[in-house]
């Protein structure tokens, strides 16, 4: 007698549809959260992902269906969006459902070196001049001179600041290849974010957010600095800035990586280099990073 289908060989033989997949997508959530050790940010991103997919169609998920969705992502968005859109799928469909026959055919698109231009400071000046709002200039500042991300800034609470050590300390990132330890920021912003805080109302205050700005205004205000200056910054152009300037500054590889979160790369890196805050402090401080000087 030959033994029944294994838990595996069972799943294979079914079917899926679509309306019954959109059940699975906390448990999926839970899947990325605790298997794949996924931040609570890119768990979040890859259930949208998967949930777009999943509403997009009717009836049974096939392999041709997957390829027609692919193949309009493909001749609709970036490069970068079609490869995390399959990424998702890869997961979702191969590791949490066990069905790698829907999805193990598609290939991820090959990278392409584009040398990045790195804006200069006279770039950052004039961007900085156009910015309208004190509010803006603060953020644009301690993004410079942090060299941290955007969520990371405007992530920030006035409990994640040492205000006398200038001293930052971001929280939101747990996941294998980004990390938060600590950056600082410099005079500069430190005496524009004085200025900002004391301009705050009390309400603004209750949110206890270091810079309270809504999505549609930062947007809003960014882009009519890109208008006014003709220059197409991002706040990602102000991350490489720091890491080129940094560099330039004399600062080791290892510890600019440390200062905006990057998971070390090396040995020397990873065990045999001190992280300790007082030690990336008189690192960050003898380089004597100014943007707007």
């Amino acid at each position: 007698m030959n033994p029944g289908p294994t838990g595996f060989e069972a799943a294979l033989q079914g079917n899926l549809r679509f309306t019954e997949l959109l059940n699975d997508l906390n448990g999926f959530y839970d899947f990325l959260l605790v298997d794949c050790q996924k931040s609570h940010s890119t768990a979040r991103d890859y259930r949208a992902i998967v949930k777009r997919f999943l509403e997009s169609g009717e009836g049974e998920v096939t392999v041709d269906v997957v390829r027609d969705y692919l193949k309009r992502i493909k001749e609709k968005c970036s490069r970068d969006h079609y490869a995390i859109t399959l990424s998702a799928l890869k997961l979702f469909f191969r590791d949490y459902k066990r069905r790698p026959d829907i999805i193990e055919t598609f290939k991820f698109p090959p990278k392409t070196f584009k040398p990045k231009r790195i804006p200069t400071k006279e770039d950052l000046k004039r961007f900085y001049n156009a910015l309208p709002s004190i509010r803006m200039k603060a953020y644009f500042l301690l993004t410079a001179s942090s060299g941290l991300r955007k969520s990371e800034v405007l992530g920030l609470t006035v409990e994640d600041v040492d205000f006398e050590k200038r001293m930052l300390k971001p929280h939101n990132h747990k996941g294998t290849t980004k990390h938060t330890w600590v950056s600082f920021y410099n005079q500069e912003a430190e005496d524009v974010l004085k200025k900002f805080r004391a301009s705050l109302t009390e309400k603004q205050r209750k949110s206890n957010k270091l810079i309270p700005i809504s999505s549609r205004d930062f947007k809003i205000e960014w882009r009519l600095a890109q208008q006014k200056t003709g220059l197409k910054l991002t706040s990602r152009s102000l991350r490489d800035w720091f890491a080129e300037e940094m560099g330039r500054l004399g600062v080791a590889d290892r510890y600019i990586d440390s200062l905006q979160g990057r998971t070390p790369a090396s040995i020397l890196a990873r065990h045999y280099t001190d992280y300790h805050p007082d030690k990336l402090k008189e690192i960050y401080d003898k380089a004597g990073l100014t943007i707007l000087t």
